[in-house]
């Protein structure tokens, strides 16, 4: 049922209908999930079959599997390659090694990136590098990275990455 349906089966006149209009009432609750201009936003986002990753990516339980045959994320079997999904940064390092960390820096919280020319992990926002183990090796951040554990498929072809 639509919010003007709603409210007139309220018996509610004309101009209280124009009231809540105006005055921009916001009755979200009455209206389908099809009309809502702001849906939930996915917990998970760039997961789900065409992205080559699926499980948890987002919050404390972090578990969740890479497809490496994906041509999302196919990049990835390429030494010195990386991607972000969800609060994770993937790299496979310019050793041919895969490593997980937190894509969050531990000093403000902007978002940290895989240089392969430095085989490290950088925050452009103030300057912070660390190791691919997560350790700081240049402030002004001085806490480590959180690090996940990753698996690699007999086959090579799939990642997992687990809290």
């Amino acid at each position: 049922m639509k919010r003007g349906e709603f409210l007139r089966s309220l018996g509610l006149s004309t101009s209280t209908l124009m009231a809540f209009y105006c005055l921009g009432t916001t009755m979200t609750a009455c209206g389908s999930k099809d009309d809502d201009p702001n849906p939930d936003p996915d917990p998970n986002p760039g997961t789900g079959s065409g992205s080559g990753i699926s499980g948890t990516t987002t919050g404390t339980a972090i578990n969740f599997t890479v497809d490496l045959t994906n041509s999302a994320v196919s990049k990835l079997k390429t030494n010195g390659e990386s991607i972000i999904t969800g609060d994770v940064l993937v790299a496979k390092t310019t050793a041919g090694s895969y490593v997980a960390l937190t894509r969050i820096c531990t000093h403000e919280g902007n978002e940290v990136r895989y240089r392969s020319t430095s085989n490290d992990v950088f925050c452009q926002t103030h300057g912070s590098t660390f190791t691919t183990a997560g350790a700081v090796t240049n402030g002004p951040a001085t806490t480590a990275l959180k690090t996940y554990n990753v698996t690699v498929s007999s086959d090579g072809n799939t990642l997992t990455v687990k809290a």
